[in-house]
């Protein structure tokens, strides 16, 4: 009896275990966690490269008009091309004061949904839009972004775009199958110090680039407050990780031109106790808290199939200076935009730029790297920067990230990011979180492109 009883609770302990493996989305391979690839539906394939058909005029509706909402229709306003079609938020404050923007343009009022959380599908749901612009916060983004692909709309998503490896691989089929664009909105990839140094290490200045480091470091205290039901420091308290990630991988993705030939491999992850986190939402909600999940500070690298690193860096509980750790390290020279923006070069990469008699231990005088700003401004920047400076947006980048998206759809041109770009720059969400509830083990980052990662050479702004 007591044989067969011990039986019994061996099979039982044996299937609630298989039953735990199975819903698990990944499993442990000789040490490293490996997560499961969705196979392609037959028919569907990748969007590398796609270009959709060009769009003589831009028709846009913006859905959540909070924080950065109005100031992106602003931008939009000031866009040739484009049409403001419709707003969508549950605060009226946010859509009248995006009307104002679009009056003080001399442009139209746009059509108005609200009074429900239901209303940005009517929305999606418009036969005259042509993309949808996404700025809620951060858990609604997913089921907008997919139900306005499904309707037909291409979709620009504000960061990060979705926060778990089911939802990117949501984003991606659906992208794929509806043959919609799906872009993040990511806009430090057009910084002017983050575009000329891609520019220069596009030209070789650098030389092979080996270890780029980024971050999201700004502590947010006073801040946290602002936003709408205390959504942010909410997402705190229940996840950990490094829960905002693009910023800082985003840029450097780029320069090591990820899926254009070199691809995301291997990840791991380690974090701080909780200090600040557990007494902000002390001080916010007057109530104890004894497992505020996300540390302090979280660090993470990451290792490409080509061999090279990088290194992310995410801080936003301590008192200290605003950093993205931009910094790219080459077997001929250096480049750093934080705590102190500068270059510096090896002494055949000085001579091959015209700067002999530099120190090659320090970065180049003050002088000379104006003079290499101005040098390698990017072309894109060039074109349009004194545009962007008097419109704004983060000191204009975030003009320049609106602009050569109306740039690129109304001349059918593939998009500056794609949604593998989105997929890369939000992995770390969850896979940073997987690595430390293991003790820090190494995980395996999915291939989102399912195997066409080193079918283009080199990343490239495309433009006609």
């Amino acid at each position: 009896m007591k044989i067969r009883l011990l039986g019994a609770v061996v099979a039982i302990m044996a299937a609630l275990l298989l039953t735990y493996c199975t819903e698990k989305p990944y499993t442990m391979v000789d040490g490293t966690i490996v997560y499961n690839t969705p196979q392609r539906d037959k028919g569907q394939s990748d969007m590398i490269g796609f270009a959709a058909e060009p769009l003589e005029t831009v028709r846009v509706g913006f859905i959540g008009l909070g924080m950065r909402g109005p100031s992106a229709v602003r931008r939009w306003a000031a866009i040739e091309g484009t049409e403001i079609v419709a707003l969508c938020d549950l605060n009226p404050e946010g859509i009248e004061k995006s009307q104002k923007y679009l009056e003080k343009a001399g442009r139209a009022r746009a059509a108005v949904y609200t009074g429900s959380t239901e209303a940005w599908k009517g929305l999606c749901e418009r036969d005259d839009i042509d993309i949808v612009y996404i700025m809620t916060d951060w858990v609604n983004h997913v089921p907008m972004v997919l139900y306005a692909m499904e309707c037909g709309k291409h979709v620009a998503v504000e960061v990060p775009a979705a926060m778990t490896i089911e939802d990117i691989w949501k984003i991606i089929d659906t992208s794929e199958r509806t043959r919609k664009h799906c872009i993040q909105l990511e806009n430090c990839v057009y910084d002017y110090f983050e575009t000329t140094a891609l520019n220069m290490a596009q030209q070789g200045l650098f030389g092979e680039i080996l270890y780029v480091e980024g971050a999201y470091i700004h502590c947010l205290e006073e801040y946290w407050d602002r936003y709408y039901n205390n959504w942010r420091l909410q997402f705190n308290l229940k996840n950990r990780g490094d829960v905002y990630p693009t910023h800082g991988i985003g840029p450097v993705c780029q320069v090591l031109n990820i899926h254009r030939g070199d691809r995301l491999k291997t990840l791991v992850a380690m974090d701080t106790k909780s200090v600040m986190g557990t007494r902000y939402w002390k001080e916010m909600k007057g109530e104890e808290c004894c497992n505020f999940q996300n540390g302090d500070q979280t660090t993470t690298l990451i290792r490409t199939e080509n061999g090279k690193m990088i290194k992310l860096n995410h801080n936003v509980m301590t008192p200290r200076p605003y950093s993205r750790d931009y910094a790219l390290t080459g077997t001929e020279g250096y480049a750093a935009k934080y705590p102190v923006a500068g270059f510096l070069f090896g002494s055949d990469a000085l001579k091959s730029i015209d700067l002999e008699d530099l120190d090659t231990h320090r970065f180049v005088p003050e002088d000379v790297k104006a003079e290499l700003m101005e040098r390698y401004k990017h072309p894109i920047v060039a074109q349009i920067e004194e545009v962007a400076k008097r419109i704004g947006g983060h000191g204009g980048m975030d003009y320049i990230m609106d602009y050569r998206l109306v740039y690129c759809l109304r001349n059918g041109l593939p998009l500056d990011m794609d949604v593998y770009d989105l997929a890369e720059w939000c992995c770390p969400i969850e896979l940073s979180r997987v690595s430390i509830e293991h003790n820090s083990a190494p995980v395996a980052v999915p291939d989102f492109t399912r195997g066409t990662w080193n079918r283009v050479s080199g990343y490239k702004h495309a433009v006609k």
